[in-house]
């Protein structure tokens, strides 16, 4: 009677234990109602290992101050300044902004709240076939004679890697500053050791998050997501494709990988370069404390307006999301999307079904198959919500979508490392370029047009017959949504 009894009272001092604390954690957190409601179930379902999970990969890192800015480095948006300032005055700039208010609104709106300041003179050149763009990566590394920054999300030391580090430790022994830095979760089977040669030479490697032990981090949960590299900062590269095989090379796995990435050079690289050396300097491994030799004067012949925009969960506003929304709210004729993921916070969703019931045309690009299955079945179902509301949904079927498009009435667009999901938006440091140029949104849009010829149309017939086996990976999913 008195062992029931003592297992009776430690029972309900575990339970209550857990309940308090999560009561005291989770909602100091300030997450989504979704979100808390999500740990709440997992953290009371299963008390000691949902608690550890939480503590593990469910905190927010809001309050704490990573990434510490410096007043040398705002020499490149000063310069940016200067020459924004004079592109603000021109009269076809002013022209342009009264001809297209929500263009006008979304710069002001990311000038204010993010500091993203326009460069109007930007070179930018897409790529969708990732060797394409290795090849041209390689090159310019290769000719680079000041410095490389380099940062991804996964860096593989598979061929594609190692044909990425061997140019690096070449242009490290022609006197080039290579910094490298990598995800520690998104590259957990690469080690620091790999990269002697490099080290030796005089260049730099260093993780985003180390982590304690094997696949263990309080901060697991928060990635560096974006790929960002930027040489003798005159040339930016940024977003979709990290550094691994099968990124370049049609594989058993995937088949084909069909991403974006974007060349960029003119005032852009300055904001790049900026977001590098704090992302660098977070980690605290031979910080960079001067500016100078990295924002050089760019003399550019580009003539398109772009805007860089990064988000963490470091930051109390999410400025990718709040730029998806905006971009979206002001359509007036056609949305076009591809994401590998459509997981969306209920905001960004319901204006998406504002859109469609506004009148303007929603079409949806989604993958056929999943890297990570709950993650695809959260997909299917939202992106299967939006037939309802008569937005067209593909299923890309010539291997796997992983570009990040958001491409607005055919004049202006979004590329970069951002999904449409909870963990882009809220968990993870991301990157994109809003692109303020009609050719550039044709070619984007022409390439669309070309992925439709190797994709399925989502039908409500077609997902009405997925199997129950579906239908219940569909249920859990949803009800985890917030934390995949």
């Amino acid at each position: 009677m008195l062992d029931f009894n003592v297992l009776a009272l430690f029972e309900l001092f575990v339970f209550a234990l857990n309940f308090v604390l999560s009561m005291i954690i989770i909602f100091r957190e300030r997450k989504s109602t979704a979100a808390t409601w999500s740990w709440l179930f997992v953290v009371n379902i299963i008390p000691v290992f949902g608690f550890i999970l939480y503590i593990l990969i469910g905190r927010g890192i809001s309050h704490y101050r990573i990434f510490k800015d410096r007043k040398q480095f705002h020499m490149g948006f000063e310069k940016q300044l200067i020459n924004a300032n004079k592109a603000y005055n021109d009269k076809k700039f002013i022209k342009k902004m009264r001809k297209n208010h929500a263009i006008g609104q979304l710069m002001n709106m990311l000038y204010r709240e993010e500091k993203s300041i326009i460069s109007t003179n930007t070179d930018v050149k897409i790529y969708n076939d990732g060797r394409e763009k290795f090849d041209a990566l390689l090159k310019d590394i290769n000719e680079a004679k000041q410095s490389i920054h380099m940062e991804y999300y996964i860096f593989r030391m598979d061929h594609l890697g190692r044909e990425i580090y061997a140019a690096l430790v070449e242009a490290s022994k022609r006197g080039v500053e290579v910094r490298l830095l990598f995800d520690a979760w998104g590259s957990n089977k690469t080690k620091l050791k790999q990269f002697s040669e490099l080290i030796a030479q005089g260049g730099h490697v260093a993780q985003f998050f180390p982590l304690i032990m094997p696949l263990i981090n309080p901060r697991t949960n928060y990635r560096l997501h974006r790929k960002i590299v930027v040489i003798d900062g005159r040339i930016g590269y940024t977003g979709g494709f990290n550094v691994g095989d099968e990124y370049a090379t049609v594989t058993k796995k995937f088949g084909y990988w069909r991403d974006n990435h974007l060349r960029l050079t003119g005032d852009i690289v300055y904001s790049m370069q900026h977001r590098f050396i704090l992302d660098w300097n977070s980690q605290h491994h031979f910080e960079i404390t001067q500016g100078e030799p990295y924002f050089p004067d760019v003399k550019s012949d580009g003539k398109v307006m772009t805007q860089l925009v990064t988000s963490g969960p470091d930051e109390a506003k999410e400025q990718i999301k709040l730029t998806y929304m905006k971009m979206i709210s002001g359509a007036e004729r056609e949305i076009i999307i591809q994401t590998p993921y459509y997981i969306p916070s209920d905001a960004l969703h319901e204006t998406l079904k504002l859109a469609l019931l506004s009148g303007v045309q929603v079409k949806l690009m989604i993958p056929n198959k999943p890297d990570h299955p709950l993650v695809y079945w959260a997909t299917y179902y939202n992106s299967a919500d939006l037939l309802k509301y008569g937005a067209k949904v593909y299923t890309y079927e010539n291997g796997f979508v992983h570009a990040k498009n958001l491409i607005i009435d055919g004049e202006y667009a979004s590329v970069g490392s951002a999904n449409f999901d909870y963990r882009s938006l809220q968990l993870c440091f991301e990157a994109n370029v809003v692109v303020y140029d009609y050719q550039f949104a044709q070619d984007l849009r022409h390439n669309f047009m070309d992925d439709l010829k190797v994709s399925q149309p989502l039908t409500m017939e077609r997902y009405e017959a997925r199997s129950l086996i579906i239908r219940f990976k569909e249920g859990l999913a949803r009800l985890i949504s917030p934390m995949l």
